[in-house]
């Protein structure tokens, strides 16, 4: 209980999904199995007055949760917070939300049963409790296994992207006899001209070229599928996991490679969509 909570159970967006999803599970809770005999407080009003009330008085009640959760997304910007921190707030959150539906079951309804006030407070901390618990622990368990398949999905793309970083790339000529085969992490970019390509890489830690007689489309079609290399231009293709810098300039987004002596990149409007997507993997 001393460990800190893992950031998903206060992220903003997980945070409306929760309060949502708990106002709906209340909803269906309380009008549908209308437990611990809570339709027989009410015995004199129709089923649709009982389902109005109910879904009113839900609805209110879930200020309470609302008004939390802002304080907790703002407490947890300034200080870390621990599991014991978690399981306290939630319980302040039941004892206020029955202290709130037993003023309002005590003073407001006048045709309902007239009972005691500490029976209407335990009977609202055990509905309250089942309430919050059940969808707390649900969103928990779905936000839970959401971020471990972010989190694997990270770790394959990593270990997909080692594995591509050793692909040896074969570079055939227009007529398919094998000019040159260079490891993908040693590629820096293609560059064309007319009918002819020139491939950009490091050997020996210094950069080196290769003039090839074939397209930039044929490559783009045989030869960047599932690797990092990406169609950037109409003359250029790069090797995403050589690019340090993206900057938008003036004339449009320029990358600059981590590779001494080598131009900076255009990415053009025709390419910009597909090189973004692509940049996106990388930017996890």
């Amino acid at each position: 209980m001393e460990g800190k909570i893992p950031a998903y159970l206060y992220d903003k967006n997980n945070s409306i999904k929760t309060i949502l999803f708990t106002a709906f599970f209340a909803l269906l809770f309380i009008n549908l199995f209308q437990p611990f005999g809570s339709r027989d407080w009410y015995p004199d009003i129709s089923d649709i007055k009982y389902f109005a009330s109910s879904s009113l008085i839900i609805l209110t009640g879930m200020l309470v949760v609302v008004i939390s959760r802002i304080i907790l997304i703002a407490c947890s910007k300034k200080r870390e917070l621990l599991y014991w921190h978690y399981a306290l707030w939630i319980l302040c959150e039941i004892v206020a939300m029955a202290i709130f539906y037993t003023l309002f079951a005590k003073f407001f309804p006048k045709d309902g049963i007239e009972r005691d006030i500490s029976e209407i407070f335990r009977q609202s901390m055990i509905n309250t409790a089942l309430v919050l618990l059940l969808p707390y622990a649900i969103s928990w368990l779905y936000f839970s296994w959401k971020e471990k398949s972010r989190l694997l999905e990270h770790m394959e793309q990593v270990q997909t992207q080692e594995v591509h970083a050793k692909t040896l790339i074969a570079f055939p000529d227009e007529k398919g006899d094998l000019k040159i085969s260079i490891m993908l992490d040693n590629l820096l970019y293609i560059e064309s001209a007319d009918n002819y390509a020139t491939i950009y890489y490091l050997n020996k830690s210094n950069k080196a070229h290769y003039l090839i007689r074939n397209s930039l489309k044929w490559m783009e079609e045989n030869l960047v599928k599932d690797t990092s290399l990406i169609r950037c231009h109409r003359s250029f293709i790069v090797n995403m996991d050589k690019v340090k810098i993206l900057k938008k300039e003036k004339g449009g987004i320029m990358l600059e490679l981590d590779a001494e002596n080598t131009p900076d990149i255009p990415v053009s409007k025709t390419y910009y969509d597909s090189f973004m997507r692509k940049f996106s993997q990388y930017s996890v």
